[in-house]
Formats: structure tokens, sequence, C-alpha cells
């Protein structure tokens, strides 16, 4: 049962807890204003590629009910726009807009719009809390003993509609059993894994610690990492899969090491139209995300840097991918 929700919607309002205040506050952003949910979708107050998702189809339903005019065109438009200009990367975010505006499109001179749109919107977000649990249970099959596993970035029920993806499949397998130790990358610039992923992790009671993400080869080395699984923001035809910067590393040290490494993503995640990674658009984020850390200089923020949000893992380093569907076995062909 889940009862940590990234998202909500009560009353006509958007309530998302601001991930970027955890692990020390626990707040949440209440509103009903577009550019308010498009700013927290930048600002990663709200992050994850179904739970960007989630959002967005919430707020294009919102503001079609809180308009004015019976003319909802050009506000919707605008608002597809603005919403599709905040995360690049994240197919699940595209995914959901373009479900709503078919929505839209089918019902926008209909008296009952509004109602039809945030009954969309809803069934988006029931929608990923099942395929959440489908990717948890068929999961399981890559367990075949109690395991230590290495996981990077986030990918719990903060950044899903439901309990999550690839941590969701960790939880899953603490659950019956097959979970020793989990080790989280801290997963810089951000740091979603100590922050986040040892926050959800301390809530589970799974033995845990976090440690640097340059510190994966040597848990590896010593023999301590059974698997590593991730999730992914976006997967081409042919397997290639785009997740946040540093999961490539990980996929590399894996091959190196013999140790199977694992993507946990809903279909919705896999981009069809995509036919391999190097098509992928890559969000470069701000210099300040790696000068500073919350607030507080490290270095001179008029240094160049380089900061991408994400890197993409060759197919051939994937020894599967678990979807709601089933466990993907290479060639991948989707």
């Amino acid at each position: 049962m889940n009862t940590l929700q990234a998202v909500e919607y009560k009353y006509g309002k958007l309530h998302i807890i601001d991930q970027t205040k955890l692990p020390f506050e626990e707040v949440k952003i209440v509103t009903d204003n577009l550019e308010r949910i498009a700013v927290a979708i930048e600002r990663l107050e709200v992050r994850g590629a179904p739970a960007i998702g989630v959002t967005a189809a919430y707020a294009l339903a919102i503001v079609v009910s809180k308009a004015n005019s019976k003319d909802y065109s050009q506000i919707f438009e605008e608002s597809y726009k603005r919403l599709a200009r905040t995360r690049p990367t994240a197919v699940n975010l595209f995914y959901a807009l373009d479900e709503m505006k078919k929505v839209f499109e089918m019902n926008k001179s209909k008296e009952r719009l509004p109602e039809v749109l945030i009954q969309k919107a809803i069934s988006i977000h029931e929608e990923d809390k099942q395929l959440c649990s489908k990717i948890a249970q068929n999961g399981l099959q890559i367990f075949t003993k109690k395991s230590r596993v290495l996981t990077h970035c986030h990918t719990g029920a903060l950044a899903t509609g439901g309990n999550g993806t690839a941590l969701n499949i960790i939880r899953t397998a603490f659950d019956n059993g097959l979970i020793e130790h989990v080790y989280a990358d801290e997963t810089r610039p951000l740091f979603q894994g100590s922050r986040l992923t040892a926050w959800e992790l301390d809530k589970l009671s799974i033995p845990f610690s976090f440690n640097t993400d340059s510190t994966a080869a040597v848990l590896m080395q010593q023999g301590k990492v059974d698997l590593v699984i991730t999730g992914a923001d976006r997967i081409a035809a042919n397997g290639d899969s785009a997740n946040k910067i540093g999961t490539y590393n990980l996929a590399v040290l894996c091959h190196y090491h013999k140790i199977p490494f694992y993507i946990a993503a809903p279909s919705t995640t896999i981009d069809k139209a995509c036919r391999s990674g190097s098509e992928i658009k890559i969000e470069l984020r701000s210099n300040l995300e790696l000068a500073q850390v919350r607030g507080t200089q490290i270095t001179k923020e008029n240094y160049p840097a380089y900061c991408p949000a994400f890197d993409v893992t060759p197919n051939n380093l994937i020894m599967a991918i678990i979807t709601e569907l089933e466990v993907h076995k290479p060639p991948f062909n989707f």
C-alpha cells in the first residue's frame, strides 16, 4: 500500500512534495497556477519521469477548469507548450501531454470538457500506480538469492505516481526476503540518492548506506555488489537508455566486474519513435548546480562547467529492461 504520494490532486489544486527540501523538511507546494507548476518541474521540486508526467496532466486539466472563457483552445495550447519546455529528456512528460491533448481535441466542444480532462489526468495517475506494482512483481525474477544491490539517483514513490520503479523492485524484493543491503549512490550534483533514496529506504526500514558516486567501483572490486538496478527517463527503440548522469559509469563498471546491470521503467518511458540513444535530447543544467550546494558556494560560479542532467547507456551493457509487461532481454526491439 502506497502511503507516500509525490503528487496529489485535491479540490482543484495540486499538492506537490517539494523534493528540494528533503530530507530535512517535508513541505508541500499547494497551487493551481500553471506557471508555478511548470517552475516546480524545472526546479526539480517534483522530479522523476512518471511523476513529471502525472503533474503535467493535472496541470493541463486545472488550467482548463479555471479558464473564464469557454474557448479553451488558446489557453490549452499555450499551457501545453509551456509544460513541454520544462524537461526535454523525460519522455513520460510528452506521453502525458499528448494523452491529454487527444482527449482535449475529442471533447473541446463539449460542456463537460473540464471534468473530462480531470478524469483523464486521474486515470493517468492511476495507470502509473498499476504500472509500478507490475514492474515490482516482474522485477522479482532477477533475484536468485538474498542480494546486495546498488542503485543510482532516485526511483521510489517520490519519482512516480505509485510506489516507484527500480526502488519499488528493491522494496518488493526486501518484503520477500531477497535484500541484504542497498548501496545508494549519492548522485551528484543534486544528491537525489543521499537525500531522497536514503530518505525512502529509511522510512521502509531497508538496510542501506549511501556512498559517493565514485565509490561504486571500489564496492564492486571488493565483491560487495551482486547487481545494479536503476530507472530511466527515456528508452530508445533499440534499448539504449537515458538516465541520470552517472548511470553509464555504472553500466561500464558492471561490464568490467561481470555484475548484472538492469533498467526498470514503465513502457510509457519507451520512445519507439527514437531509434537509438544518439537521438535522445540531453538536458543541460545550470553551472550553479555544480558550483553550489543548497545555495552555498563551493567554487567560483564563473568557472566553466559541463552539467548534463542525463547520460545514455548503450543497449549492449544492459542485462534486461524491466517493464510492467515483462523482463525484456536483449536484443531489444521495442
